[in-house]
């Protein structure tokens, strides 16, 4: 138990490093609005879980620390320009509501993160869709001006994409304050699945169900555009790494993750393709809670059977001992 509390630990650790890194990078486009955003909902997920926890009669721990990654997960998937009423409002419904409601840290469903952002969605859509170009700075308190459609938007709607891979690759392009960072986001994902923190079979489903419909039934003319484009817009890469393939959600063993990620990742695809639905992947991480549960239901029912096949050969090999050890006593 207390190797699983340490484990536990050190994952939100691994975790709140990289989206450190993120919003440093975020920083650097949007300026201080960006980190004053972040600050708004990590101290709001903070005081929630305190609350919603003595409420319960139950001791925060370092454990329950990982209410400020949730947090910090859903401000990277806001604009840098996000009204802060409507992210307190967001980061209490991920706590309060989808986390803490359902049972807390120890029996998580869903993403809080994505299941705010799609209550978000469905509540404030204009708010939520609506950003400021890179290097465009706002100031803490300043009301936004000049805001566009994201790159992401304009991609499921026309299949251009004005960017050149340079860009792509460091972020600089119209999007989530911390979901268009391909590069950071490529070696973050590298780094969690070495270091164990996210589940490898759940990214790996992820990317692999949506690279494969970009190339089978591609949103543009030329297939290696479609799969890039497809990659790095509507947030799959960020959502692949820090929802799908979250430790408390995803199946434990690899082989069903992979195909609980697979999922999807291909019908968030066809929602894109179909429906030009933006960032549709979080939609459907949420809508794919009954999956998840269904592949650790099994997972459980597996290890039920192997443990008590090992307990019925452990019984078997100790009564054999035992009349071996019986019959030679009576020689």
């Amino acid at each position: 138990m207390q190797y699983k509390t340490r484990k536990e630990r050190l994952v939100w650790l691994d975790i709140m490093i990289t989206l450190l890194t993120l919003e440093l990078m975020s920083y650097f486009y949007y300026g201080i609005r960006s980190v004053f955003l972040a600050g708004v909902c990590v101290v709001t997920g903070f005081a929630a879980e305190l609350v919603s926890l003595r409420l319960m009669k139950r001791k925060f721990t370092a454990d329950d620390l990982t209410c400020t990654s949730d947090a910090l997960i859903l401000a990277l998937m806001f604009p840098a320009v996000m009204d802060y009423h409507i992210s307190v409002i967001a980061v209490l419904f991920a706590i309060v509501v989808a986390k803490n409601l359902f049972g807390g840290r120890l029996n998580m469903i869903f993403s809080p993160a994505a299941a705010a952002y799609v209550f978000v969605l469905t509540s404030w859509e204009r708010q939520l869709l609506q950003y400021t170009e890179p290097h465009i700075k706002t100031g803490i308190f300043e009301t936004p001006s000049n805001l566009v459609k994201s790159a992401s938007y304009v991609f499921d709607h026309t299949g251009t994409f004005d960017h050149s891979d340079f860009e792509v690759l460091l972020g600089n392009f119209s999007g989530p304050a911390g979901a268009v960072s391909i590069l950071l986001l490529a070696v973050a994902a590298v780094v969690l699945m070495m270091r164990r923190s996210i589940s490898a079979g759940a990214f790996l489903g992820t990317i692999c169900g949506t690279g494969l419909f970009a190339v089978v039934t591609p949103m543009v003319s030329s297939r290696s555009d479609s799969l890039k484009y497809s990659l790095v817009t509507n947030m799959v890469l960020f959502s692949a790494i820090y929802i799908v393939s979250d430790l408390r959600i995803a199946p434990k063993r690899d082989y069903y993750a992979f195909f609980y990620g697979l999922f999807i990742g291909v019908i968030s695809y066809v929602l894109v393709l179909t429906g030009a639905k933006e960032n549709a992947i979080v939609i459907v991480s949420v809508l794919f809670t009954p999956i998840a549960l269904g592949f650790k239901h099994l997972e459980k029912k597996i290890d039920t059977a192997a443990q008590e096949h090992a307990a019925e050969t452990a019984a078997d090999e100790a009564a054999e001992t035992a009349a071996g050890e019986e019959a030679a006593s009576h020689e």
